[in-house]
């Protein structure tokens, strides 16, 4: 073998940083990103579908079985001809498909055991049985009709259409989410004649606004129905963007009883929430555990645990797979408020959340992208105009050809006797058929169509029958070529086409559109002057007053003061933890300042993360965050406010790192960035953007191996006090003008050691 043709996998080539194997890695594993992304997980813009989903229904339609059948039977179908993949994700794909509590309109109906909204799994795919549903036929009834493109699948043996030609804009009408590489998709569901009214108008109007299509689609519309409490606004910018979140509700009602009692009657639950889920949420309530490395419960679980003991009596799921909805909850008096009662419980269980939006597709250029809802709208429109004028093709192409018979076959009528005479002389077919094409300039096809004719077609009336068809063939072409001849009339067709379809198969919003403030629960306390005293390990206290004397305030052993924020009992304070984890908690709710306090992470569901600061102040107050990792951003205090006490994850923080406590941007006008090994970089504000939402951010100062970020700050440009140690005692410099000119550069720079006479540690004092 010959060395110098070996390859070295490890080596680089041509002066490549990277190595073949590296760069076979990464090539294979974007080859897997894009096949997770394209073939499994979003749904394409044209047909709402998923792969996995096409597949089930071209199947199921291609088999032409009558009336139900067994699920077995077209799982084995879509896996032997379409899907290689496993039997389990190809049955839980049709189930989804069949269950009216997922699907706004479902593409199968369901026979057997198909799960409930509770979580229960469906039956074994031996036992259920399936069929089309009406709404599929908006997807399939086309197919046949030259509208979509045909694809050899995953053996050659087979073809599958690459689209399925839907009629409505399914991928709104039944919403979707997945979850593939890099990506995500959470797509809520609408109302068919919503959706149908704001896709024709956008088709009429192709430079239409957001506002003229949301006065046709003004929201999302849930199978289980529901309230969309969320304000104008919140909507509007979920539709604009393609992301956001919306508020959902349950419904209920009042419901009296003897003598003066009542219960109340929940009948829709927000979308994805269950009665079971209810019934744990409040059983956790009322019978609380001690959080994982606790030895007993919060002070927190208890007073809720008592709280929901004096409002609730009993809760009970009457529900059953054939009546609606049915969650009963009983007061434990009469006397109490029913409204003050659902506020409690909208606000400690699921029934009010947020439901993500996400409009994440594979658009018609095959690439996945946020849309907002004009975009969908807009682009789905072009796919079904493409459609229609592919199906007037087709049919025009086949009213041609059977015109172009017809035509033959009268002007055999009118020589029948001749042609039969020169059939009957002729030695076969071939040549009988080759003298009618000489003697009367028949074309081939029709040649073969008059020697193939019966006799018993050949009538007087027949004949008549011919003409007529002639002239209906007619119309139809010159109809077809008119609508391929003008795309004006052909988007008028589409328009009518999707305006009798939303008549035929459409129904009525069951979701409702209801702008309300969400549940809060206000507790009477006494505005008083607090402060909020937190140690090093986290352990927090509240003393009563202000301008406390900090050196009289004692400590745990191996514990010490950390920080201390002046505020008063009615305040609500907002707590980072150092995994990024944003908490609100009110300043009442904290323990006393007599004793040590108790562990913050008692009051809030931190983990084993240390909380890093606490906060108070306007919400509209300017911060910059930013974490040891370097990363760093810019946001608002309110943007860290939390309604649970789970908290938000707002600060992504890399594996190993910690979030640093923020550092106040208000009139800042430059941002200094001090890693552990003494480096200092200064840059502009602008540099850095502003992330409400929280997330990764973007790298403040360049880190070598084994360096942090130490501090960094927000401040005027014109002065910048650093601190750090000098000979065991706190030192405080003021680096000012050309000094701190030294230390100006562009963000993510490596910056320059800063040199202060001592160990720099900390910006400000």
């Amino acid at each position: 073998m010959d060395d110098s043709k070996t390859l070295d996998l490890f080596s680089p080539e041509n002066g490549d940083d990277a190595s073949p194997i590296e760069r076979h890695a990464s090539q294979a594993y974007l080859g897997y990103a894009v096949s997770t992304v394209k073939a499994r997980a979003l749904p394409e813009i044209a047909d709402g579908l998923k792969p996995v989903q096409r597949r089930i229904l071209y199947a199921m339609g291609d088999t032409g079985a009558q009336g139900f059948a067994k699920c077995a039977r077209y799982v084995g179908e879509v896996l032997g001809k379409y899907h290689p993949h496993g039997d389990s994700s190809t049955y839980e794909a049709m189930v989804h498909l069949a269950q009216p509590f997922s699907m706004r309109y479902p593409l199968i109906d369901g026979q057997g055991n198909f799960g409930s909204r509770d979580g229960d799994g469906a039956a074994a795919y031996r036992y259920t049985e399936a069929k089309l549903s009406r709404y599929a036929e908006l997807m399939l009834s086309e197919i046949a009709e030259g509208t979509v493109d045909f694809q050899k699948n995953y053996d050659g043996k087979f073809e599958e259409p690459v689209l399925l030609p839907a009629r409505v804009p399914f991928g709104l009408l039944n919403g979707s989410f997945g979850i593939p590489v890099g990506f995500s998709t959470r797509i809520p569901s609408h109302n068919l004649k919503e959706v149908a009214a704001a896709a024709a108008h956008v088709i009429r109007h192709p430079k239409a606004k957001l506002d003229e299509v949301m006065e046709k689609l003004p929201g999302p519309d849930f199978p289980g129905g529901g309230q969309i409490i969320s304000p104008a606004e919140e909507l509007r910018g979920a539709y604009e963007t393609g992301r956001g979140s919306i508020a959902l509700r349950a419904r209920w009602t009042v419901e009296p009883l003897a003598r003066g009692q009542w219960r109340i009657v929940i009948h829709e639950l927000p979308h994805g929430v269950s009665c079971r889920q209810v019934l744990e949420e409040i059983e956790a309530l009322v019978n609380p555990k001690a959080a994982a490395g606790k030895k007993e419960v919060s002070q927190e679980q208890k007073r809720l645990k008592q709280f929901m003991l004096d409002l609730v009596e009993t809760v009970r799921d009457e529900s059953d797979r054939k009546s609606k909805l049915r969650l009963v909850i009983e007061p434990r008096s009469s006397r109490q408020d029913a409204n003050e009662m659902m506020k409690a419980l909208l606000v400690h269980t699921s029934l009010e959340v947020r439901y993500p939006v996400n409009m994440t597709w594979i658009g018609l250029d095959g690439l996945p992208e946020t849309k907002g809802i004009v975009e969908v709208l807009r682009e789905w429109g072009e796919f079904r105009v493409a459609t229609v004028r592919r199906r007037t093709e087709h049919r025009l192409k086949k009213c041609e050809d059977r015109l172009h018979i017809v035509l033959g076959r009268l002007l055999a009528f009118v020589r029948i006797d001749e042609i039969i005479k020169l059939i009957r002389a002729a030695e076969d077919q071939g040549e009988a058929k080759a003298q009618m094409q000489a003697k009367w300039k028949f074309t081939e096809r029709q040649a073969e169509d008059i020697v193939n004719i019966r006799l018993g077609q050949l009538t007087k009336l027949d004949g008549v029958k011919l003409n007529d068809e002639r002239k209906a063939l007619e119309a139809e072409r010159k109809g077809l070529k008119e609508i391929l001849g003008d795309d004006k009339e052909l988007k008028k067709l589409v328009v009518k086409e999707l305006e009798a379809d939303a008549k035929a198969y459409g129904d009525e919003r069951r979701t409702l559109i209801k702008p309300e403030e969400r549940a809060a629960i206000e507790r009477t306390v006494l505005e008083e002057p607090l402060t909020v005293i937190l140690s090093r390990k986290g352990w927090v206290r509240a003393r009563t007053g202000h301008s406390v004397d900090m050196d009289a305030v004692s400590f745990k052993d191996g514990d010490g003061r950390y920080m201390e924020l002046e505020c008063k009992t009615t305040d609500t304070l907002t707590v980072l933890a150092s995994g990024g984890k944003a908490f609100s908690v009110d300043a009442a709710a904290l323990p006393s300042g007599r004793g040590d306090g108790a562990p913050m992470n008692t009051l809030i569901n931190s983990g084993s993360d240390d909380i890093v600061w606490v906060g108070l102040g306007d919400p509209a107050t300017p911060l910059l965050m930013a974490n040891t990792a370097g990363n760093g951003f810019l946001c608002k205090l309110g943007d860290l406010a939390s309604k649970t006490r789970q908290g938000k994850d707002f600060m992504t923080v890399p594996e190993g790192a910690r979030a640093l406590a923020p550092s106040l941007a208000a009139g800042g006008k430059a941002i200094a960035a001090l890693s552990s090994d003494a480096r200092l970089l200064v840059f502009p504000i602008e540099e850095v953007p502003a992330r409400p939402n929280g997330g990764v951010g973007v790298q403040l100062i360049a880190l070598p191996d084994k360096v942090t970020l130490a501090a960094a700050a927000a401040f005027d440009g014109k002065s910048l006090s650093v601190s750090g140690v000098k000979r065991k005692n706190r030192a405080v410099e003021a680096i000012e003008g050309k000094a701190l000119k030294d230390y100006e550069g562009k963000r993510a720079q490596r910056g320059r050691v800063c040199d202060v006479g001592f160990r720099p540690d900390r910006l400000g004092s």
